[in-house]
């Protein structure tokens, strides 16, 4: 059961526009499911809140009871992250961008600045199995994927179709890494705020 609800997308991204958040939703989605799969079991839920703003831009939080609801917030996202990620049902954020640079530019973002940068948490020498370290390295690999194809901006149905299929590849890589990595230690990796 989760300790925190959700508030949902639409009004979520209000709270983000509130305390000008310079990290939109699909990302913080994403770096949160990085870091619920993340080897390095000390990395909090408050670390990877503050990295969503460049050092030293994070929001003043006046009262008790702002500070408060503001990590509530954020945990009820956390909290629903964590849901899906012990359901194994983790997906890339649905987006809306009808043109393929758009599209890809924000898939990179996800899984490069969102998935991978969460899984690390700041850390760049985390002990893990070899084979997990290879998927997180082939999903930097998918993320550069995007990245040149956003560069090329070819809009053929061929190249949806290679974005498309390497959508479902990134899901699959970070099931893999739930089944095998996070699934046998999830109630080691419960974290709250502290």
């Amino acid at each position: 059961m989760q300790a925190n609800k959700y508030i949902g997308d639409e009004s979520f991204i209000k709270m983000l526009e509130h305390y000008s958040c310079p990290t939109p939703l699909n990302v913080i989605k994403m770096r949160f499911a990085g870091a619920i799969c993340s080897p390095n079991l000390n990395l909090r839920p408050t670390d990877v809140i503050s990295s969503f703003w460049e050092n030293g831009r994070a929001p003043r939080l006046e009262t008790k009871s702002e500070a408060d609801l503001f990590f509530k917030f954020f945990m009820g996202l956390w909290d629903d992250i964590f849901e899906s990620i012990k359901l194994a049902k983790v997906k890339l954020p649905n987006l809306k961008e009808k043109d393929i640079v758009s599209y890809c530019q924000n898939r990179f973002e996800e899984v490069e600045h969102g998935y991978v940068e969460g899984f690390f948490g700041g850390e760049e020498n985390l002990k893990m199995p070899g084979y997990i370290a290879q998927i997180v390295d082939s999903l930097s690999e998918m993320a550069l994927l995007y990245q040149k194809i956003a560069a090329k901006g070819e809009t053929s149905t061929a190249t949806w179709d290679a974005v498309k299929h390497t959508d479902k590849v990134v899901e699959r890589s970070i099931a893999f890494i739930i089944e095998n990595s996070v699934i046998p230690r999830i109630e080691d990796i419960k974290r709250t705020v502290n």
